[in-house]
């Protein structure tokens, strides 16, 4: 097979600020594996977690290594593909862009979209979340409002963590929660912006106002801490940046009650379904959520949406240059396309 990369850069209608900071624009890899006529495409998506990297020049080595290896190989050759890359030591938004190309490539040979090919259920898919980041009250609650006005979203996900405190943390989403339809539910990502302490005090004020989960309220540092929170907390506590694969659900089973897997942690989707069966087999439940990923990457993850209990696939949604097309909006929930594949057709960007 043939491989080729092509950086392209996105930008944020609004941007994203959380408790580690703000984005406003990326520059991802459009991977494009050929083989036998046909093209399957993937996306790499540089992001940072804490001590965590994986920048665009990272990710660009990694596509050199790529080119170098998958030649000798056709796309059906997944096992021996997978051998051969293991060695490389591959950043795991590098392996996600090879993995869902090659599954691109294999529904564009059989004629089917990938989630018929799991034997997967559209109608089961819940309403994705979109997200408010860390602002001024005011601005908080514009953004809400303007969520709404675009995708009829039916539940929102407040980010917390602010600098300032909690006291800041508290102003913002009240003043949401107080203008938001009593139909629309609400998570709260802190990112790990708070202490053992603050995430206590958060969780049960938080709780009063009917807050469906709690997302990664402690540092990574602090895992060892999440039974005390959640000895005290009515919500229920996800890992974001403490989970990137399935060996780490093992860990976090006693802990937590459920994982957001994210296709540039986890490494594809291959990877992602071994860590949604490996939590199903643990009994937690199951999230995706993004970076600052297109469409390319969201529609991806859209095609495993029947097996997630919550969804947070919405960054493509607040994108101004978004280049490809094809993932479906209806009534607040992101469907995957019927045809081929990821289903996606690309638009030349404006000039």
């Amino acid at each position: 097979m043939e491989l080729s990369v092509q950086p392209f850069t996105v930008h944020k209608r609004v941007p994203l600020t959380i408790s580690r900071g703000t984005t406003a624009t990326s520059t991802n890899l459009w991977l494009k594996i050929r083989a036998d006529g046909l093209e399957g495409w993937g996306e790499a998506s540089p992001f940072s977690i804490g001590t965590h990297h994986q920048p665009l020049d990272m990710l660009q080595r990694d596509m050199v290594q790529l080119r170098g290896i998958l030649s000798a190989y056709h796309p059906w050759n997944r096992q021996a593909i997978e051998a051969a890359i293991q060695p490389l030591g591959l950043q795991s938004a590098s392996r996600a862009a090879l993995d869902v190309a090659l599954w691109d490539w294999c529904g564009k040979a059989t004629g089917q979209p990938i989630w018929k090919l799991l034997g997967l259920d559209p109608s089961r898919i819940v309403p994705t979340s979109v997200t408010v980041g860390i602002m001024a009250p005011e601005a908080a609650c514009q953004r809400a409002q303007d969520w709404m006005h675009q995708t009829q979203a039916r539940t929102l996900k407040i980010k917390l963590g602010h600098p300032s405190g909690i006291a800041a943390d508290q102003a913002m989403f009240q003043a949401i929660y107080d203008q938001v339809p009593a139909d629309v539910s609400i998570s709260v990502d802190a990112n790990g912006g708070w202490n053992v302490e603050q995430a206590i005090q958060m969780a049960q004020w938080l709780g009063e106002r009917g807050v469906t989960y709690l997302e990664q309220p402690l540092p990574v540092h602090l895992d060892d801490q999440i039974p005390t929170l959640r000895k005290q907390s009515p919500l229920p506590i996800f890992v974001d940046e403490s989970c990137f694969h399935a060996q780490d659900i093992l860990r976090l089973m006693p802990l937590t009650d459920g994982i957001n897997i994210k296709l540039m942690k986890a490494g594809g989707l291959t990877a992602a379904l071994r860590m949604v069966h490996m939590a199903q087999a643990c009994g937690l439940q199951v999230m995706f959520g993004c970076y600052s990923d297109s469409s390319l990457a969201n529609s991806a993850m859209a095609q495993l949406a029947p097996l997630a209990q919550h969804l947070d696939l919405d960054s493509h949604l607040n994108l101004c240059d978004d280049p490809f097309t094809g993932l479906i909006l209806r009534q607040g929930c992101v469907y995957p396309s019927a045809h081929a594949g990821l289903g996606l057709t690309y638009v030349s960007p404006a000039p």
